[in-house]
């Protein structure tokens, strides 16, 4: 029944579609990173924790009559059980908790489903456990409850995949608990709107256009109670329905068993029909209790792990279980991430018009993010002198200056080696580097990505491939749709066309490939960057094309090109070589040596390979101010140069906001957002990263090069 027709897709709409795709990218994005997966590899039992201390951000009364419902009682229970010093951080509201762990003032903190979803959403915070309801889940079903002899219930039992009951509650009169209530309303708009059966009327970044959405759908007459009147509530929508003021109630799923289904009828409520007079449609979706949040940027997950054992197993002490009922108000917490906990909430009320705003006022909060220093320094790479003013990295120093309400000044550099040393000893606060210098700032001295560039198609990487001809052993190996045939088992002792000495797609990825997987065993010593070439020689063949600058197999094109005239018998190229050389639509477009590109066959990708990242080290550079600079280099992606632009009955020329959609007339050309990207930076735009997202398959692979710390070192004139 609920398969049938539940978020069936509406004649020209396909917002569930969409949404069931967002949900399962963010699954496989945020899900490989979670927590829960690094409890697996943390062995919590240890208490080998990076922290000697743990701060908890809690909403204090001056003072408590009641010593048992004293939070810090809480924080002693955990300090013993951790080892370690714990603290309170006092907030009152939801937006300061989100503050508290957005600039590392506490490690952990209870919130609301909607601060935790801002949170969660917008800055990156992720949810370690939740407080169970007093049935053992972590959340509560949202349900249309009606009447079972309308016609909406009849649609719903009649077992017609055709008859669809939310389509029939156009035009009826619904009776919510009351405004931006969660069940009572968020959830069931956001799934009607979302999947196409309630059109948003009015502003779509004003929650008071919700309002009129809900009276256009429904009609005038819908129950939107406030507070103290005889229809609000969980239990107030219900009597609604109940005394024929409304057609549809919502509310959570034990509403009628709370209230008219107690087995002595007198002591239901006076409004209550016999229980079975009631019919809840399918749940739309999840209300989540009060999850544990917690800051990934700012925490050492080996705590966090940790953390989440203590507060899991309250349950199972005296102790535990008088804090779990007196201070937290539960009878015990589960493990859980973000995804799991948020994400069919946030699903649903994505999509209710101005609730991101709504929550943003609501929790008072301020993306206006002052630094803590006077002086934000960017290490660069400079000319003496520009000739083209528009490529001066002047323009981009004032640019965040103008942002940030800071000085902001270049600290000159002439290497990606001293680029790392900068940030190393705190002579500069940013840096723009390429994926091989980054990765050796990450390993070895602690930096860390906040930002990377874009490509010109998009992505912040490029995929790395071998590229095989058709009717080759290898590609048969691949199109056979057999387990038992590895193709890049068959690749030992074939012919190896690369696109230089130490190129990362052509070389360093897929070598780090075949050698981390067992294929090719290191041939020589460990540490030393030619043993590469022995391994690669001694698994190819000595005839492997490890090709020069200028050479006609040298670079993508190159090592294509050897495959192509028969020198080779597998290249190593990025994912849009072929594409880009063989597969124009004018075939005479195409370089003179290819074949139709239906010729070669790409293996899967075995990584990725960074485009340039925007470095940092944390041990220098504090939180609040890392938040400042991010905000202020993710601006230039809203600002773009316009001539004769025309708005509102005038042309305009200037820099464009697409935030605030006003020109700004008075400013250069080239400091506008999208000049200084792709004058000063070479990209069309740069994007929000974390280290391990943007660098950790790249890093996998090239660390089981030999050799490679050391050449890397050397090649940036790193000494210790």
């Amino acid at each position: 029944m609920y398969g049938s027709y539940l978020g069936r897709p509406k004649p020209g709409h396909n917002s569930m579609h969409t949404n069931m795709i967002k949900t399962l990218i963010m699954t496989l994005i945020i899900g490989t990173t979670a927590l829960a997966g690094c409890l697996e590899n943390e062995d919590a039992s240890s208490n080998d924790s990076n922290l000697e201390s743990l701060v908890v951000a809690f909403s204090l009364k001056d003072d408590y009559t009641n010593v048992d419902e004293n939070p810090q009682r809480f924080a002693d229970y955990l300090g013993q059980a951790l080892n370690m010093d714990v603290s309170l951080y006092p907030i009152d509201s939801e937006g300061a908790a989100m503050q508290a762990l957005r600039f590392g003032n506490a490690d952990i903190a209870f919130m609301d489903g909607g601060a935790a979803w801002v949170g969660w959403q917008q800055y990156g915070l992720d949810a370690l456990a939740a407080d169970q309801k007093s049935d053992g889940r972590t959340y509560y079903s949202a349900h249309a409850v009606v009447l079972k002899d309308s016609e909406i219930a009849q649609a719903h039992l009649d077992d017609d995949p055709t008859t669809d009951p939310f389509s029939l509650m156009a035009g009826k009169t619904s009776c919510h608990t009351g405004w931006l209530k969660s069940a009572g309303m968020l959830l069931p708009m956001g799934f009607l709107i979302g999947n196409g059966y309630a059109n948003v009327i009015g502003d779509a970044n004003d929650v008071e256009s919700l309002r009129s959405t809900i009276t256009n759908f429904f009609n005038e007459d819908a129950s939107i109670p406030d507070s103290g009147t005889p229809y609000y509530s969980y239990s107030g929508a219900v009597k609604c329905l109940s005394e024929g003021v409304g057609d549809v109630a919502f509310a959570k799923d034990s509403t009628i068993a709370s209230y008219c289904g107690n087995e002595d009828a007198s002591t239901n409520e006076a409004w209550c029909l016999p229980e079975s007079d009631y019919i809840l449609l399918p749940s739309y979706g999840n209300a989540p209790s009060h999850p544990v949040m917690y800051n990934p940027d700012t925490s050492d997950a080996t705590t966090m792990a940790l953390v989440q054992d203590v507060l899991v197993d309250m349950a199972n002490t005296e102790d535990g279980q008088s804090i779990l009922e007196n201070v937290l108000n539960t009878p015990a917490i589960s493990a859980t991430t973000a995804v799991e906990h948020l994400s069919s909430y946030g699903n649903l009320i994505e999509d209710v018009p101005g609730i991101s705003a709504y929550y943003d006022t609501k929790f008072s909060i301020n993306d206006s993010i002052e630094p803590t220093i006077s002086n934000i320094r960017i290490a660069f790479e400079m000319k003496d002198d520009y000739e083209n003013p528009a490529e001066n990295p002047q323009v981009l120093a004032d640019f965040i200056a103008k942002q940030t309400g800071v000085t902001v000044t270049l600290y000159p550099v002439a290497s990606e080696g001293a680029i790392i040393e900068a940030l190393r000893f705190g002579n500069a606060d940013i840096a723009f580097m390429d994926g091989g210098a980054a990765w050796v700032g990450w390993k070895e001295y602690g930096l860390a990505a906040m930002a990377a560039d874009l490509k010109s198609d998009g992505r912040t990487h490029y995929d790395a491939h071998a590229v095989v001809l058709n009717g080759s052993d290898i590609a048969n190996a691949y199109l056979d749709n057999d387990s038992t045939t590895d193709p890049f088992a068959m690749m030992e002792g074939k012919t190896s066309c690369h696109t230089g000495w130490l190129k990362s797609a052509g070389m360093l990825l897929p070598m780090g490939h075949l050698i981390s997987q067992g294929y090719a065993p290191v041939v020589g010593p460990q540490d030393d960057i030619e043993s590469l070439r022995d391994t690669i020689t001694s698994f190819f063949n000595e005839n492997a094309s490890i090709p020069e600058s200028g050479t006609p197999y040298y670079s993508y094109s190159g090592a294509v090109k050897c495959l192509t005239e028969g020198v080779g018998d597998v290249a190593f190229a990025k994912d849009s070589t072929v594409a880009s050389y063989c597969g124009n639509e004018e075939a005479s477009d195409n370089a003179d040596w290819c074949l139709p590109e239906s010729e070669y066959i790409l293996l899967p990708s075995y990584g990725s390979a960074p485009s340039h990242p925007v470095m940092y080290n944390p041990a220098t550079l504090d939180v609040q101010t890392r938040t400042a600079i991010l905000n202020a280099l993710l601006a230039l992606n809203s600002e773009m140069y316009v001539e004769d632009y025309p708005m509102q009955g005038q042309n305009y020329t200037g820099c464009y906001s697409m935030v605030s959609h006003q020109v700004d007339s008075t400013s250069p050309q080239e400091a506008c957002g999208d000049q200084i990207l792709s004058n000063v930076l070479n990209t069309g735009g740069l994007v929000e990263v974390n280290s391990q997202e943007h660098l950790g398959s790249y890093s996998s692979l090239i660390s089981a090069i030999p050799g490679i710390s050391s050449y890397f070192d050397s090649k940036y004139e790193i000494a210790e």
